[in-house]
């Protein structure tokens, strides 16, 4: 195997036409330039089976970068023949007719010998076959096995084929699937995985660029290596490229589920391992950690520690960590853990600045940690900011030596959690204070900051001046002097819904009927919102945490900075500037960035089941399950409080032994439409 094989001239081309075939075991292709050589081959003496596939020509270690017929080899006692067929596709057949494999080109483009359709290896280890025009119809760089080779495309995703999935040997003498392999994250561009079977095994650290350039990402003395990341409208794909005197050099993932950066060592005769994933594997393996755990790989053993304002579930951090201090909403801060790679199951929000990404999650109360950077690219995609959010277990993380593959991680953490991290802050938006006739008031300060924080400000001030209703929080005054931003309300000593909703303690206080007085006082403002005032007026940012309660418990909806006014005709509007909370936001909002009345339809229906049973909500893991599997079994729903039956498929009464309400729960009746032309419109119950 250490050897060359030799062959005649005139069996060594580097092309394959329609009157030349390649059969087996003997004939090759060779490219021009002697690199690579496409031929019949036998991994293990052992093992008498033959496989058609690419290995480099020129290096006495016989090194395989592609195979054709992995899971169907041919057995030893037939041969086989390569040839290309009257529809313009490679095949593959054994002595008895039996097909292979083959390119599988369309069956309309059905060519004959004339039209000089034809196969070439190139020197870049490509097999390529083509058209006489020189089109190229298909080649082996679109459907790898297990290497990456230099100016290969890793297509992550595109909209025009299949991403691509390199998947390892079986073992050192197996060329048959294995049970690892490595590809793009089906939900986000910004990282890989290799997979162990359909499980996640290692994720890499997040893209930190759109379209990159000329970064070193290997050098010696007589080489380099370049990485490029390029994203378009169509398709977002990896390559790398390497100068004209490098050696040999390739990216592969084994059958034991390493992913490997090598180098052909022309002294040692050996390929070398310039990296190496994972590192440490059983640390930095995915999820080796636990929840709210990390792998420390800046000690010289690599060991799990927990994230800061943690400590271990169990006797050892591998089990995963728990908070110190479980957080309370409005009373916690965010402290930097830095030169980390951040957690997986992320949300991405776009169009934002630091400042507007670190506010996107301090006032979400579910949101646990953010990231942020400002990704260095070039051409129309340059600048392109990525704010990152977790709500939820954070998994999967590690902490680096180097600044320059890691990143920064806010971590939210309750305000008696002790720590000695860099602390980032965010100054308290509310005060209370005391008029001198002794009437308590709420000061709501706007932070100094930019033009929008300015715009939201004049925005609040002009609406809530103009708004007059008792479940609309009513505006006293306002001061502005120089940077100082001042809106002064009525004083509500409840505070607000979400303080009640998410404390065990407090959400134990809120009997029915009470929590249906605030539904039915929140639904009569969001009515006199959108029909009885003079304006029509979307709110756009409805949830809990902007209801504010009064000392009878009465709602009154607060924070107006990102309500928008429609004319008497209007029915929708767009934006490119999606502006809210992830969750309470309606798909189309979210999504399209269109808006109407409907969209604070949808955020009343989320408002709704919080009211109603906020300690029922999902995880984000369970979202995902449910999302992904359509056999996704679900909690039996429980008699509804109310029900309008609506287009029911059945004409059977439903008949109910027990009226009382006492015990029942309100669940959905109707899904939460995604088209909005489907969702209800909040109307006076008496009309």
């Amino acid at each position: 195997m250490a050897m060359k094989m030799l062959c005649p001239v005139s069996r060594c081309d580097d092309q394959l036409r329609h009157a030349k075939r390649l059969i087996s075991p003997s004939d090759m292709l060779i490219s021009k330039g002697g690199d690579f050589a496409l031929g019949f081959f036998s991994p293990a003496t052992s093992n008498q089976s033959l496989f058609l596939g690419i290995w480099y020509h020129n290096i006495s270690e016989r090194t395989y970068v592609w195979v054709a017929n992995r899971d169907d080899p041919i057995a030893a006692s037939s041969s086989a023949t390569l040839s290309i067929s009257n529809n313009s596709a490679l095949v593959l057949s054994d002595s008895k007719g039996r097909t292979l494999w083959t390119t599988m080109a369309s069956p309309n483009s059905i060519v004959t010998e004339d039209d000089g359709v034809y196969a070439v290896l190139l020197d870049s280890g490509n097999l390529v076959l083509r058209l006489s025009n020189n089109t190229t119809i298909w080649q082996s760089f679109d459907q790898p096995t297990d290497t990456i080779l230099p100016n290969m495309k890793f297509l992550v995703r595109s909209y025009g084929q299949v991403a691509m999935r390199f998947i390892a040997w079986k073992g050192p003498d197996d060329p048959s699937t294995g049970d690892f392999s490595f590809s793009g994250d089906p939900t986000s561009n910004f990282q890989i995985f290799i997979w162990h079977e359909t499980r996640p095994y290692y994720r890499f650290i997040l893209f930190d660029s759109v379209s990159v350039s000329g970064a070193t990402y290997l050098h010696n003395s007589t080489s380099f290596v370049y990485e490029t990341v390029v994203n378009t409208k169509d398709e977002f794909y990896l390559k790398y490229t390497i100068s004209d005197d490098s050696p040999y050099t390739r990216v592969m993932i084994d059958y034991m589920g390493n992913f490997r950066f090598m180098s052909w060592n022309s002294s040692l005769s050996s390929w070398t391992v310039a990296n190496q994933l994972p590192r440490a594997p059983g640390c930095d393996t995915y999820g080796s950690c636990g929840p709210f755990g990390y792998c420390d790989l800046t000690s010289a053993v690599p060991s799990c520690q927990c994230l800061d304002g943690f400590e271990p579930v169990g006797s050892n951090s591998s089990s995963g960590c728990r908070r110190k201090q479980q957080l309370r909403c409005g009373d916690d801060h965010f402290v930097i853990m830095s030169r980390m790679k951040v957690p997986d199951k992320f949300l991405h929000v776009q169009n934002r600045n630091f400042d507007e990404c670190t506010d996107e999650c301090t006032r979400n109360c579910s949101c646990t940690a953010y990231a942020y950077t400002n990704l260095t690219a070039t051409g129309t995609m340059s600048n392109q900011p990525r704010c990152l959010l977790w709500t939820g277990e954070l998994a999967d993380a590690w902490r680096d030596i180097r600044d320059t593959i890691a990143e920064n991680l806010y971590l939210r953490l309750a305000d008696s959690t002790g720590s000695n991290s860099t602390v980032n802050r965010k100054k308290k938006r509310h005060m209370v204070g005391t008029l001198e006739d002794g009437k308590e008031i709420a000061v709501k300060r706007l932070s100094k900051c930019s033009e929008q924080g300015m715009e939201q400000f004049r925005n609040e001030l002009v609406l809530i001046a103009k708004l007059q209703h008792k479940n609309l929080v009513r505006l006293l005054g306002c001061c502005i002097h120089g940077d100082e931003k001042l809106l002064i309300y009525e004083y509500l000593p409840n505070k607000s819904l979400d303080k009640f909703l998410f404390n065990h303690t407090t959400e134990a206080t809120l009997d029915w009927l009470t929590r249906f007085n605030i539904i039915k006082g929140v639904a009569r403002g969001l009515l006199y919102l959108h029909q009885d005032s003079r304006m029509k007026i979307i709110h756009r940012d409805l949830k809990a945490s902007n209801i504010l309660l009064d000392g009878e418990m009465n709602p009154k909806i607060s924070d107006f900075g990102m309500a928008r006014i429609f004319g008497g005709n209007e029915q929708q509007e767009s934006t490119r500037r999606v502006v809210g909370t992830y969750g309470y936001m309606s798909p189309e909002y979210a999504m399209e960035g269109t808006f109407s009345v409907k969209s604070d339809t949808y955020s009343f229906g989320i408002l709704l089941l919080e009211i109603d049973s906020p300690n029922a909500r999902p995880l984000m893991s369970f979202v995902v399950s449910m999302l992904e599997n359509e056999d996704m079994p679900h909690p039996i729903p429980t008699q509804p409080i109310y029900f309008v039956q609506r287009h029911y498929e059945s004409e059977e009464p439903r008949e109910y032994s027990d009226k009382s309400v006492n015990n029942a729960e309100l669940i959905y009746v109707q899904k939460l439409n995604r088209y909005s032309s489907n969702r209800i419109m909040i109307r006076d119950p008496h009309k």
